[in-house]
């Protein structure tokens, strides 16, 4: 990536949020209340059957243009991580020049009914073998990937596996170490409950950490309420099986001077996130030269409280690879 490029992602966290406050105040106090999480239909949604059953994967775009492929966080799917930033006024220009491909993790889509009782959950490597499918089904030779949290993750393996396939990655709040031990008994204790109670109080409390850090009473309330109500409408069972295979990763067995990403990465991470360290961490073990670390100020869910500097940094993250106009 040429310097200027990552001389101009680095501006983008050093701007102070009143260059923006005009900006931010219409996405913070408008949008949220408007947006919507579930699907408002601009996406073709397709059943993709794999070697560990059908996964849904919607589609939006031309589908003869460069691929992007997304995938989503824990307690989120398509619709909820991904709609509202692609309809962002600022990344419609982008949008046009890509088709994206969101992958929905086994039952995590809208309406999902609940899993067979003796469904094997996918492991995390299991998850991200089924892009293959998702590769085949699609005529796709090669793509871009955009994955947050946990999509962060199952990207990231497929990348070290089948680098030939990637063109580059935009990883929001990934982690590339295996769960410690405060996470593996929290973790354990939530899906315990969502299994056994549905959608506990503290279940619901642990996936506003995942996404939003702490202190959320400081933050937009509209925003906090949408993604309480969604979190409170997936299936807890389905949920439950996702965040036990998140809890059971393996390390990414990566490190800077030997095996490491071949391709470029975007690491980007919120302030107010409880990931910050893990992209550090993850940052530590990637070649600074196709590397840039981003880390947006005042937010820890990144796509939602500061779309206009993600859409920035994407725009000129895929134009330094020649990816982007």
């Amino acid at each position: 990536m040429p310097t200027t490029v990552h001389e101009n992602i680095a501006l983008l966290n050093m701007m102070s949020s009143d260059n923006l406050d005009d900006d931010l105040k219409t996405v913070q106090l408008h949008y949220p209340s408007e947006r919507r999480l579930q699907s408002d239909g601009a996406c073709v949604e397709e059943r993709v059957r794999t070697s560990r059953g059908d996964i849904l994967v919607a589609v939006r775009g031309d589908r003869k243009k460069r691929a992007i492929i997304t995938y989503h966080d824990l307690g989120l799917n398509y619709a909820a991580n991904f709609q509202a930033f692609f309809n962002f006024v600022d990344m419609r220009a982008i949008l046009d020049q890509f088709c994206i491909y969101h992958v929905n993790a086994p039952g995590q889509e809208e309406n999902a009914p609940t899993l067979p009782e003796d469904f094997i959950y996918p492991t995390m490597d299991e998850l991200s073998s089924q892009i293959d499918f998702v590769l085949g089904h699609f005529g796709i030779r090669s793509f871009i990937g955009f994955g947050v949290g946990a999509g962060a993750n199952v990207l990231s393996r497929y990348a070290i596996n089948n680098p030939h396939r990637v063109d580059a990655l935009i990883l929001i709040n990934c982690t590339s170490t295996q769960a410690g031990w405060t996470e593996w008994l929290y973790q354990k204790i939530n899906t315990r409950q969502l299994r056994s109670n549905g959608m506990t109080q503290g279940a619901l409390d642990y996936l506003m950490w995942h996404h939003f850090g702490r202190s959320t009473d400081n933050r937009n309330h509209d925003l906090v309420h949408v993604y309480k109500e969604c979190f409170s409408h997936m299936n807890p069972v389905n949920l439950s099986m996702l965040i036990d295979s998140y809890l059971r990763r393996s390390d990414l067995a990566i490190a800077r001077d030997s095996n490491t990403f071949k391709v470029p990465v975007l690491n980007v991470t919120g302030g107010l996130s409880p990931h910050v360290e893990d992209t550090v961490t993850f940052n530590g073990r990637l070649e600074p030269a196709k590397t840039s670390w981003l880390c947006i100020s005042d937010c820890g869910m990144v796509l939602e409280e500061q779309p206009n500097k993600i859409s920035e940094a994407f725009r000129l993250f895929l134009q330094g690879e020649g990816y982007c106009r």
